[in-house]
């Protein structure tokens, strides 16, 4: 079909998914509505990263990906502060309708502007791959996210769940291997250009949302600071990240995308360094460079690899390649909310049962109550203080993981990824 309709259908069924969640009348209404607009928005991600390597050549792709960064480290400054002055000021539902008209004047962009020439015939959809590949990748999160909190980790309900993602997988497998044209051939898969670009890109998701989820919170908790300067700390990976995307290409041109994306990998390193020598009383200094590091790193890993895999293959197969390191991104940063927050979760947990007696009875009996605390619930200073230190210790298991995630990544670089891409 080319990449317009795909680009045209995922944005109608983004605002279609956008103007059902701004009318929702309860949360599974809202869930559901959310989930037909996150089907949108990852029909968007993969075919704009796809026609980026369609129009520009090597060398200015990666400019162009520092663009396309460029564009989400600006929403994500902007777009929290836009959200709440919506929902303090006017509504919530504003947070999604405000979509429309932005997305109404970018289909017409597409529609007026994008033009493609495509060789027309017939194929083989593979709708039973990508049905079995939605439900394993979804039940593996659903089972991450539900474990240890809605039911415990070794239950009836967990090891169901599992079980089943489990099967969908090997079914997958299987369709796979059949497909005339599979979703996601296992090829890619089994070649170690493919598989460890993939799984390093898949890491430096985690590395995304374990900053990303965790890093304002510590800020405000631990360090005081108010939530705009808070998201500052965090809004200074979103800067560097697009800055060192765009510098990419002379960096790749030079040295490779392999050798790139492994400095990027230092700079992740270095980054989780910052932050596990970060103690409870910080300057402010010591998570902004942790932040910018970050960003930095991030920037050289996925602009990098993704221009090298579409460098390699021609226009039939870069759609699927692009689509699969969009899938890795994805994958590795709903598994990392699951675990990061299960370490968060265990922490506390545990520095709750083991907090002296008389600080208990002012301290929240699970780790469900612990917002009432953050949010001034907490009836003595001593609750406050033994709050924010175990606010910390659990903060710093994240930052251990994300220092050990960062530790993956170069590995994973420097013994998988070839040095050399073939053109």
């Amino acid at each position: 079909y080319g990449r317009k309709p795909v680009l045209v259908v995922g944005v109608l069924v983004f605002l279609l998914g956008s103007s059902l969640s701004a009318a929702a009348w309860d949360m599974s209404s809202l869930i559901a509505f959310r989930a037909l607009q996150g089907l949108g928005a990852g029909s968007i991600g993969a075919t704009v990263n796809t026609v980026a390597g369609d129009l520009y050549d090597t060398a200015e792709r990666g400019k162009v990906q520092g663009w396309l960064s460029s564009v989400w480290g600006i929403s994500a400054v902007t777009a929290p502060a836009l959200g709440g002055i919506f929902a303090q000021y006017a509504s919530w539902r504003w947070i999604f309708l405000v979509n429309l008209p932005i997305g109404a004047l970018a289909l017409f962009m597409i529609v007026r502007d994008l033009h493609e020439q495509v060789e027309r015939r017939r194929h083989r959809i593979d709708y039973a791959g990508a049905v079995l590949l939605l439900a394993s990748a979804g039940l593996l999160i659903f089972g991450l996210l539900q474990g240890g909190t809605a039911w415990p980790w070794v239950s009836a309900p967990s090891l169901l769940v599992f079980a089943a993602a489990v099967g969908s997988g090997v079914a997958a497998v299987g369709v796979e291997r059949r497909a005339a044209e599979p979703v996601m051939p296992l090829v890619l898969w089994t070649r170690r250009l493919t598989a460890g670009s993939y799984a390093a890109t898949a890491v430096a998701g985690l590395l995304v949302i374990g900053l990303s989820t965790f890093l304002p919170t510590w800020a405000q908790a631990v360090l005081g600071l108010g939530p705009i300067a808070a998201g500052f700390v965090l809004a200074v990976m979103s800067m560097s990240w697009p800055l060192a995307a765009g510098l990419s290409s002379q960096l790749y041109l030079r040295i490779g995308f392999r050798d790139t994306a492994a400095i990027g990998g230092l700079f992740t390193v270095a980054a989780g360094t910052v932050f596990v020598l970060t103690p409870v009383d910080a300057a402010v200094w010591q998570p902004v460079l942790g932040s910018a590091l970050m960003g930095a790193g991030l920037g050289l890993i996925t602009s990098s690899l993704i221009v090298g895999l579409q460098s390699t293959v021609g226009w039939g197969e870069r759609g699927v390649v692009t689509g699969g390191a969009m899938f890795s991104r994805f994958l590795g940063q709903s598994i990392g909310a699951a675990v990061f927050g299960a370490i968060t979760n265990s922490v506390l947990s545990h520095r709750l049962a083991s907090a002296s007696a008389e600080v208990r009875a002012a301290l929240p009996a699970d780790v469900d109550g612990v917002s009432e605390v953050l949010t001034g619930g907490h009836r003595t200073v001593a609750a406050e203080t033994f709050m924010r230190e175990a606010l910390h210790a659990s903060t710093h298991a994240v930052f251990l993981g994300l220092l050990a995630a960062g530790a993956v990544t170069l590995i994973v670089l420097l013994a998988v990824v070839p040095r050399r891409f073939p053109s």
